[in-house]
């Protein structure tokens, strides 16, 4: 008798367990309206819940912008978790939407399914009243207001911006103190006084540049075009310098004809027509002169700058009767 009843209550206390894991495992889902009436344009809150085991898992539905065509989801709210205190073995997932209406009447919020290792399960449909806004016809319409002018003046902003102006006075002081201690150390700084350079001669110049063209060989480097341009350019440069002719932008025969009346010597008048219309056959009929008539071109301008160059100044001090510089 002893041994049936022990084995009687271990049965009891297994069914009990058995039930009270099933209630465990059971999932509940609901949907919620924090207002189900509404006015025109008004808003209210749709909540989604889904009641489950701690480690049980739930997919909510997937809400568009419009529930039905008559209601639409202004703003998805966050998701919140809650454990049930009486219930420790039961969590609650509450998501929130935003919703409105600009129709009156009475629509319908659909049920939703949630999905589940079970399968799914729905919620019961909530209506929702939306109500029209009355309008007293019997008012007259009257004009916005216009903003309401406020006086402000000079003092007002003073006093609302004290602070950037004490900072702005202050800055503009500091910076004009600097400047006069600058100026007042300028004046006190004596002058140096540097000689000037002496000018360098045109010839100078000129032999320097073509010194430099020399030594780059560019014909050499099949930069046949760049080394005559570059020739005739210091050329020309110095006969505009020298003799006051505009032989940059002259043909090399109107050159010719603005230096025929100049004393210059035949040889180097001979040398420059050869550079000169040399040249232009390279530059114009794309000749391909020899390298020793390369050469020849510069050997030409150095000569010619050599021989024409300009007779440098001398001093002369002027004598009186007594025979002693003035």
């Amino acid at each position: 008798m002893k041994q049936y009843f022990n084995f009687s209550w271990c049965l009891i206390l297994c069914l009990a367990g058995l039930t009270y894991t099933a209630n465990a495992q059971k999932i509940k889902v609901e949907a919620t309206l924090d207002q189900t009436s509404i006015k025109l344009g008004d808003q209210t809150i749709l909540r989604l819940k889904a009641h489950l085991p701690v480690n049980a898992n739930v997919d909510f539905p997937v809400l568009a912008d419009t529930i039905s065509s008559k209601v639409q989801i202004v703003e998805m709210g966050k998701t919140d978790t809650l454990s049930d205190q009486k219930n420790p073995g039961i969590t609650t997932i509450s998501r929130q939407y935003t919703i409105t209406s600009f129709d009156s009447g009475l629509h319908m919020i659909p049920s939703y399914a949630f999905g589940s290792k079970d399968g799914n399960l729905t919620t019961q449909a909530i209506p929702l009243e939306v109500a029209e806004v009355k309008v007293d016809t019997t008012k007259a319409i009257y004009d916005i207001k216009e903003p309401l002018a406020v006086s402000y003046s000079f003092m007002d902003w003073l006093r609302d911006n004290k602070k950037l102006v004490a900072f702005s006075v202050l800055g503009v002081l500091l910076i004009a103190a600097l400047i006069w201690y600058l100026i007042k150390k300028r004046k006190n700084r004596p002058v140096k006084v540097e000689p000037a350079k002496p000018a360098v001669p045109l010839d100078i110049q000129v032999l320097e540049k073509l010194s430099t063209l020399k030594v780059e060989k560019l014909w050499e480097q099949g930069k046949v075009k760049e080394y005559h341009s570059e020739l005739t350019d210091i050329i020309r440069d110095y006969l505009e310098k020298r003799y006051h002719i505009n032989a940059l932008e002259q043909t090399s025969e109107e050159i010719f004809s603005g230096l025929r009346h100049l004393e210059i010597p035949e040889q180097q008048r001979n040398g420059l027509r050869q550079m000169l219309l040399l040249a232009d056959l390279v530059k114009f009929a794309k000749a391909s002169p020899l390298n020793i008539e390369n050469e020849q071109s510069m050997e030409n301008a150095i000569s010619f700058v050599m021989n024409t160059k300009p007779a440098p100044f001398t001093d002369h001090k002027v004598q009186n009767n007594n025979n002693e510089p003035v």
